[in-house]
């Protein structure tokens, strides 16, 4: 195929290259749930299907030799001893159902050998995850693009886009017409598409890097160098860089409208888990919006002719990679796994241009109140 990219800003410039760096397989939804929603056979697929992203991944940092800080590990840690019996059940389900020997159940008292906090009720480590810089990854997709004979034009943002017979893209400086195209905006999918928008809503979720830890502090706090999120509704996430800073997500906002000060927004949830950390210097902050779906299962599909993906739900890091590979196999006649993700049930968030904002706000609100009850 001959292709080209039209980037609107740099590349990177959206969650790609600011998300928190978290590879966790598969998808929001437990394999228990989209069994109890679609039956096991289909919950099977669909969930092999999500679990293969990590290969995807993997496969391309190691064939194009990205260096992206790859370390392995992904542990889910229990707010609650409900959540800690809940992904009990789904590990026993994932092992009967999928042989899946990948996960292993953190009994309470052994948290502290991941991390240095007692607020978990125990958790999941998951060993097929991990984190990454996902920046670097990003720019390195970008490099294999171009000796691939990809062409790139960042600063190109497309203004018009007709999708009937051929399609036809419009940019500010000129025009590119293709027998197909890829919508790959996620959270600006509306901007181009407002039919497509009207299936998600952006959540703005904040980043900070502390200063250098150093050895004993950055052990204290995660001594198996893994990445950790929690099982709130607004979660905590963390991880370790390369160079021993803590990368912190925390407090998602509904405005979008960012904090005055990102570094003190975030820090308070950070050193209700590390109070040692109450002093560290705070020497990045940054955010962006995490485009979500309404029941947070990722939404493909098919728009003229036109492919698109988007609403990710937290899952970008890997499920972006394979949707990238899903689409070209529909391109190219092979449409059984792109299919599995097109035909998930989606609803559009309801209040139409005006109100469908501030009622999903309401309902986040809602459930992110729930953490606290």
């Amino acid at each position: 195929m001959s292709v080209i990219l039209l980037e609107a800003e740099r590349i990177g410039f959206g969650a790609s290259g600011r998300n928190g760096g978290h590879l966790i397989p598969g998808l929001r939804w437990s394999m228990r749930e989209l069994a109890a929603a679609f039956g096991v056979e289909r919950a099977r697929a669909i969930m092999g299907v999500a679990l293969a992203a990590r290969e995807s991944v993997h496969d391309r940092i190691k064939k194009h030799g990205i260096a992206c800080d790859l370390r392995p590990g992904h542990l889910e840690a229990a707010h609650k001893p409900a959540h800690f019996q809940e992904m009990c059940r789904e590990v026993e389900f994932r092992r009967q159902e999928l042989a899946d020997k990948s996960l292993n159940i953190v009994q309470p008292a052994d948290m502290m050998h991941h991390v240095g906090t007692s607020s978990y009720h125990g958790g999941v480590l998951d060993r097929n995850g991990g984190h990454f810089h996902p920046l670097n990854y990003a720019l390195g997709l970008a490099s294999a693009g171009l000796g691939a004979g990809v062409g790139m034009y960042e600063g190109s943002r497309v203004t018009r886009l007709d999708d009937h017979r051929s399609v036809v893209i419009e940019t500010e400086s000129g025009s590119v017409t293709a027998g197909r195209a890829v919508i790959a905006c996620d959270s600006w999918t509306g901007d181009l598409v407002p039919e497509l928008g009207r299936h998600t809503v952006p959540i703005m979720n904040y980043n900070i890097a502390t200063a250098p830890l150093g050895e004993d502090l950055a052990a204290a706090i995660l001594p198996g160098n893994v990445a950790v999120a929690d099982s709130r509704f607004v979660l905590n996430y963390y991880r370790l860089s390369a160079d021993r800073r803590l990368i912190f997500g925390g407090g998602e906002k509904y405005s979008q409208r960012p904090p005055a000060d990102i570094g003190a927004f975030v820090r308070r949830y950070m050193t209700e888990l590390f109070p040692a950390l109450e002093s560290v210097p705070i020497d990045y902050g940054w955010g962006g919006a995490v485009s979500v779906t309404a029941n947070r299962l990722p939404h493909f599909g098919q728009h003229g002719n036109c492919y698109f993906a988007q609403g990710f739900s937290g899952h970008g890091a890997l499920l972006t990679t394979l949707a990238g590979e899903l689409i070209v196999e529909a391109m190219t006649g092979n449409a059984k796994r792109f299919d599995l993700f097109a035909n998930l049930p989606h609803s559009r968030f309801p209040g139409g241009k005006l109100l469908q904002r501030p009622l999903a706000t309401l309902g986040l609100i809602w459930y992110a109140l729930r953490d606290r009850l």
